[in-house]
């Protein structure tokens, strides 16, 4: 289940963050990522499947040593299967096409390094590490051409922050579209909609209504009344400080709009400082069906419906 959950994640990830080949070749111009770079790479590829084992093998020494970094790795199959993926990466570098298919690859890692939780700095580090291991071996193997082995490195080290970026950039949004998930989960929590009876609905809301908060009260407004087929909904605002002209304006649309729908609103619990506001602004208030309190607007809601309160022993209820 969580697997299929961070496959889905990844392809939601992938199409919403798609990277067209203008951008590709905006970035690519910007590090300054030329056709001689991606040669130079592509010439590499003998001698990165020689190097490919004792860099990897150095690779997750240097991983293994730092407990930061070892708790990722403490399952020996994960650590098998993820060295295996890190070889066909290290591979990669040198297959000489990084355009869109290379790009998606690149998101693709950056997603599943933010699903386990590895923090960037430890990210940025490991190709830290990497560019110094190669840089260690063309020197090695260009000893006697010490210009083309710096032209060879400086293609990498551009191909590196290229990745680099790709990566980043999917850990950001990551962050932000997790925090805009959370806004919506907290705003929607923060205006229920709730059946009281049949027919009957009740939207408390309580704290600052803005603009957009406004907006989902609507919409949940009038989702909870094509539900339930409600026929009344009492709004109460006893929670709510002050309301400006633009949110006054928005829930006087949500009781033109509910009643479009067959339903009548109810406002209970405006404070003397919302209803002078209220009338200070100027506003059209002859559509707003208003009751003192929260019991008051559901008597009022049980009246419009044909309900009627009765006594029965010492209390009251509703017949």
């Amino acid at each position: 289940m969580a697997k299929a959950f961070a496959l889905e994640q990844d392809r939601r990830f992938n199409k919403q963050m798609e990277i067209s080949n203008q951008d590709i070749a905006r970035m690519k111009a910007f590090l300054e990522f030329r056709d001689e770079d991606a040669d130079h790479l592509a010439s590499l590829r003998d001698m990165a499947r020689k190097y490919t084992n004792p860099v990897i093998d150095e690779f997750y020494g240097h991983l293994l040593s730092f407990e930061e970094t070892r708790t990722f790795f403490r399952d020996p199959k994960v650590l098998e299967r993820v060295k295996g993926q890190q070889k066909a990466y290290f591979l990669g570098l040198t297959e000489g096409d990084y355009g869109t298919n290379y790009v998606a690859d690149r998101l693709r890692v950056g997603t599943v390094h933010e699903h386990i939780g590895l923090a960037p700095r430890w990210y940025l580090g490991m190709y830290a590490f990497y560019l110094r291991a190669i840089a260690g071996r063309l020197m090695e193997a260009f000893a006697s051409d010490p210009g083309k082995a710096m032209k060879l490195f400086l293609a990498m080290v551009k191909l590196a922050f290229f990745d680099m970026t790709l990566t980043i950039n999917t850990y950001i949004y990551a962050r932000e579209d997790a925090l805009r998930r959370q806004q919506e989960a907290i705003r929607e929590l923060s205006t229920p909609v709730l059946q009281i009876r049949d027919r009957l609905l009740l939207l408390p809301i309580v704290g600052v209504i803005d603009s957009q908060r406004a907006r989902l009260i609507t919409e949940g407004v009038l989702r909870a009344i094509r539900d339930s087929r409600a026929r009344v909904v009492v709004m109460d605002v006893t929670g709510v400080a002050t309301i400006d002209s633009r949110v006054a304006n928005h829930l006087l649309q949500t009781v033109a709009a509910a009643r479009l729908m067959g339903a009548t609103v109810i406002v209970t619990g405006l404070s003397a400082e919302v209803a002078q506001s209220l009338v200070g602004l100027g506003i059209d208030l002859t559509t707003l069906n208003t009751v003192g309190d929260l019991q008051g607007g559901i008597e009022e809601g049980e009246r419009l419906l044909g309900f009627r309160v009765v006594k029965a022993g010492n209390g009251a209820q509703p017949a």
